[in-house]
């Protein structure tokens, strides 16, 4: 069965080195943050900072969470990042089953006592 959704999101973050792609995903997992974290092998970007086009090595989170999480996600983030400006955007889920979409929020649900 698949289900209409629009409280479920998957969030995309870059991050500079493996290690602080691990830190970032243990931390969002462990707060509940996101229901999953995956990292996706180094990627290559490009894009224009300080006035130049930039060209660097980086590694690809997608974090799967609620509407509900996304500015905790995003806190918890930018507390862990290197960049001054991180990549963190969201992208709207359309459709799912029902069991996994039911699981993206049991798992993000905010605990009593956390």
């Amino acid at each position: 069965m698949i289900e209409n959704i629009s409280d479920c999101i998957e969030v995309r973050v870059t991050a500079g080195s493996r290690d602080e792609t691990d830190r970032i995903c243990s931390a969002v997992v462990e707060h509940r943050l996101a229901a999953r974290a995956q990292i996706v092998a180094p990627i290559e970007s490009t894009y224009w900072w300080a006035g130049e086009v930039q060209h660097s090595g980086e590694w690809l989170l997608l974090m799967t969470t609620t509407t509900e999480r996304f500015e905790d996600l995003a806190r918890c983030v930018r507390e862990l990042r290197s960049y001054e400006v991180p990549q963190i955007i969201a992208v709207a889920l359309v459709a799912g089953t029902a069991d996994y979409l039911e699981w993206i929020r049991r798992e993000t649900a905010p605990r009593s006592g956390a």
